[in-house]
């Protein structure tokens, strides 16, 4: 599985083999020997007009999740993430921008593998399965910031 990044935006640093950890961590749970994921590293101003663009909503948001092309063993897809969202959002949960864009990733990750948050069951599965890969990447305060009453 070929999994890159693309940092679209030039304001914050990343750490890139994180981002690409954080994928590889969901989809090492999963069938998809072959495929690709590229996550790809935006502002607020592109988040939105992707978010307007495909969902209709005149707003950024922190994730957007793409799948190009799925088969039984072979996934084809994006994760986008804004880091201007992690970076003002991080705060308000006790952790970095780094910990928190990492959330958008998984978050990205598992619905790319087929995972919903429509639902309030769904969304109690898609904040477990969140606190799991987290702290399979070393991020302990999970729990806390994913409660399912979160955002």
């Amino acid at each position: 599985m070929e999994i890159s990044v693309s940092n679209e935006q030039s304001k914050y640093s990343l750490a890139e083999d994180a981002l690409v950890a954080a994928v590889r961590a969901v989809l090492a749970d999963t069938a998809y020997a072959g495929g690709s994921v590229d996550v790809a590293v935006v502002d607020d101003l592109s988040m939105r007009q992707l978010n307007s663009q495909y969902l209709q909503h005149d707003r950024p948001t922190d994730v957007l999740s793409f799948v190009l092309e799925r088969e039984a063993s072979s996934l084809e897809g994006q994760i986008v993430v804004s880091v201007e969202t992690a970076v003002r959002e991080a705060p308000r949960f006790g952790w970095s921008s780094d910990e928190e864009l990492l959330l958008y990733v998984v978050h990205g990750a598992l619905h790319l593998v087929g995972l919903n948050d429509k639902t309030a069951q769904e969304t109690v599965q898609m904040r477990a399965a969140e606190t799991r890969y987290l702290k399979q990447l070393g991020i302990r305060q999970a729990a806390r910031r994913l409660e399912p009453n979160n955002p």
